[in-house]
């Protein structure tokens, strides 16, 4: 299988008024049909981001988490990611940030439900500035709302988006063509205090 060629955040390439960012919420199958229903959503792909490796794939992904896992790797691993292009006029970040904290748990560290592994782990990967303000202070919201139930510290990275390579085509659009096929996205029933 050929590697995918990177592509980096660079929002001079979209349209003026498009922004994109990406969630890392565990398996990307169940994110990606998450975020898609959004209203404002202009498109959504899955892909992996933010690991050392400049080039990757699916395979070399659950590779180097093998790798990590025996203690043969330290290498950073890419996050299962869904990149998400939006329309800041018609939707919020922060209303994107909602459906990213109310679907996954963002306190389990490196692992979603039944998928366990740093490339399952949660983050926020912002493409400008203005975008890293609005997590970060979503965050603390959320932190607090999950400390009114009882529930410990989010794990939730937020960094800049690098590395990002596109997932191969059987990936995109995975639960649409595969309906039965498993997602390990449930979230923990809390929500998130717009």
């Amino acid at each position: 299988m050929k590697h995918q060629h990177p592509t980096h955040a660079n929002p001079q390439n979209l349209a003026n008024h498009l922004e994109e960012i990406a969630f890392g919420m565990g398996c990307f199958w169940g994110a990606e049909r998450r975020v898609r229903r959004h209203f404002g959503v202009e498109s959504v792909e899955v892909g992996y981001a933010n690991g050392e490796m400049l080039r990757t794939n699916y395979k070399s992904v659950l590779a180097t988490e093998r790798a990590i896992t025996a203690g043969l790797s330290k290498i950073r691993n890419h996050a299962e990611v869904v990149r998400v292009t939006f329309d800041p006029k018609k939707v919020s970040l922060e209303s994107l940030l909602k459906v990213f904290w109310e679907g996954h748990n963002p306190t389990q560290g490196d692992r979603q439900g039944n998928d366990i592994g740093s490339n399952y782990r949660s983050g926020i990967y912002y493409t400008t500035e203005q975008q890293r303000e609005v997590a970060e202070k979503s965050l603390q919201i959320y932190q607090r709302a999950l400390t009114e139930h009882k529930y410990g510290k989010i794990t939730t990275e937020i960094e800049p988006l690098k590395n990002y390579n596109r997932a191969e085509e059987e990936h995109q659009r995975y639960l649409e063509k595969n309906p039965e096929g498993y997602c390990g996205l449930g979230g923990i029933h809390v929500k998130y205090p717009l």
